[in-house]
């Protein structure tokens, strides 16, 4: 029995009744717990197999790293984030509530709005990104198939040639229509899509051994630096891919919620975080220096060293696949989201379906290739808001698990009245904004300006150890307060 139901239901056992100005059906405890292990798995698969994370475990080899040291950095910063992962997925599949249900815990009912827009607005951003990168991935395909179709790209209009728009808008449907049919869609989806893109990349590091005499070092670069500047890249690269998965980690809730047990979220993330994910990017690594062996360079581009088999259909297939991994992450990472944010701010009028729909149309209303081939934009507007999460998470975490204890009136996350525990002052949590503001300002700085380059990459570790320790100072009395009741009841 939903939340929403309970007042209406005969005999209910509480005369509760939520504020409808704070839940729908989709804001509500979920009451279906249908993912499991493997759906959990391949979450991550579908985040993680993506042309961006290939790229960016193929640039470290070319920055100066080796392989072995390329593997080492990538599975510290995953098991950090492993455990970060574990951290918002026990709080969702403790309450079924999604992320900015969970904000409310901490910046208030009203507050949680805070939170939910920044985290709205980045994925919508990159929703748009990444669907025109996957369209790329199509024209390729597109071209290689029906060469006469290369005329399609001397002509644009609003910086988007008539190809690009084609494939772009046919991808923006297809993901339209995944998401607006639910969280269920979108499990069935992501158990394809995360598997797949492993045929063409173990077929692809197969084929480069092959042609490289099934031998590649394992211990040198293309560009060698200095020991001194090998340990910095080497942290540096902890601190990136801690940045890069900031974003999910603060949302996992959103799917942990439909998970069954804490067991299950556990076991999938262990499978699909130190484990998968490690294997990727070093097969990735694995792919790029053989073809440094093959080629005399370091090709970072798997569609570009696709295109080196010299077959057609084999270019079809990897850019097709190459287009379907992107779509997942995409709606693993930048649909969910938004929806379920949008849906919070006024959720008697959006639902997460029609959060969705405002997502989707937002992302394209916003020209994405634009916004890509523009630094300033990408740099700056979305890196400033990216530093914002770091503060978001620590405030989070340490407010449920430091300060409150896990100690959560699942009910009272649905009330909007004086006397409320989660109403604090008018909604918001005056302690929560204190603590955010100061902090996710100084990430800012520590990301975006040049001055503090060395220390950029760290941006989200300094925004979340930083908001999580001016938290806990601004709330130690209410951490007495809550260790009293804890012994008196």
């Amino acid at each position: 029995m939903s939340l929403t139901q309970r007042a209406d239901a005969p005999g209910a056992a509480t005369d509760f009744v939520p504020d409808p100005r704070l839940t729908n059906e989709d804001l509500a405890p979920s009451t279906e717990r249908k993912w499991k292990v493997f759906d959990l798995f391949a979450l991550w698969m579908s985040d993680v197999h993506n042309l961006g994370n290939y790229t960016f475990a193929a640039g470290l080899l070319v920055l100066g790293l080796n392989v072995w040291q390329i593997f080492t950095s990538l599975l510290v910063g995953f098991v950090l984030i492993y455990v970060g992962m574990n951290m918002m997925g026990r709080i969702g599949q403790r309450h079924g509530v999604p992320f900015p249900v969970v904000s409310r815990i901490s910046f208030g009912v009203w507050g949680a709005n805070i939170p939910a827009l920044i985290r709205a607005v980045i994925a919508i951003m990159w929703y748009g990104i990444q669907t025109y990168l996957a369209s790329i991935a199509v024209n390729v395909m597109l071209i290689a198939a029906f060469p006469s179709l290369d005329s399609w790209t001397e002509h644009s209009f609003l910086g988007l040639h008539a190809l690009g728009w084609c494939s772009f808008v046919a991808l923006w449907l297809v993901q339209g229509l995944i998401m607006t049919r639910g969280m269920e869609s979108v499990r069935k989806f992501q158990d394809f899509c995360g598997p797949a893109i492993w045929v063409v990349m173990i077929a692809l590091a197969v084929w480069i051994l092959w042609k490289a005499g099934w031998t590649i070092s394992l211990t040198s670069t293309p560009n060698p630096v200095s020991t001194g500047e090998q340990v910095r890249q080497w942290f540096g690269a902890i601190g990136l891919i801690l940045a890069t998965y900031g974003t999910l980690m603060l949302n996992f809730c959103d799917f942990s919620r439909f998970a069954p047990d804490y067991r299950t979220v556990k076991r999938g993330n262990f499978w699909g975080l130190p484990i998968n994910s490690t294997a990727f990017v070093i097969l990735s690594v694995i792919v790029t220096a053989g073809s440094l062996e093959v080629f005399g360079k370091a090709i970072t581009d798997p569609a570009e060293l696709v295109a080196e088999i010299g077959n057609t259909w084999v270019l079809i297939f990897g850019a097709l696949t190459f287009a379907v991994a992107t779509m997942g992450v995409n709606i693993v990472a930048n649909f969910v989201s938004p929806a379920y944010d949008l849906a919070n701010v006024w959720p008697q009028k959006i639902t997460f379906k029609i959060g969705g729909i405002i997502s989707t149309v937002a992302a394209l209303l916003v020209t994405p290739w634009n916004l890509y081939s523009n630094p300033t934009v990408v740099n700056y507007f979305l890196g400033g808001l990216g530093a914002f999460l770091g503060p978001l998470f620590g405030i989070i975490a340490v407010d449920y698990f430091w300060v409150k204890r896990g100690r959560i009136d699942a009910e009272a996350l649905f009330k909007a009245e004086p006397g409320s525990p989660y109403y604090y002052k008018k909604g918001v949590n005056p302690k929560a904004l204190a603590a955010f503001v100061p902090t996710a300002g100084f990430a800012a700085v520590c990301a975006l300006v040049p001055f503090f380059d060395y220390v950029a990459p760290y941006s989200w570790f300094i925004g979340t150890a930083t908001a999580a320790l001016l938290y806990a100072v601004l709330c130690r009395a209410e951490r007495t307060a809550a260790l009293t009741d804890a012994v008196e009841g």
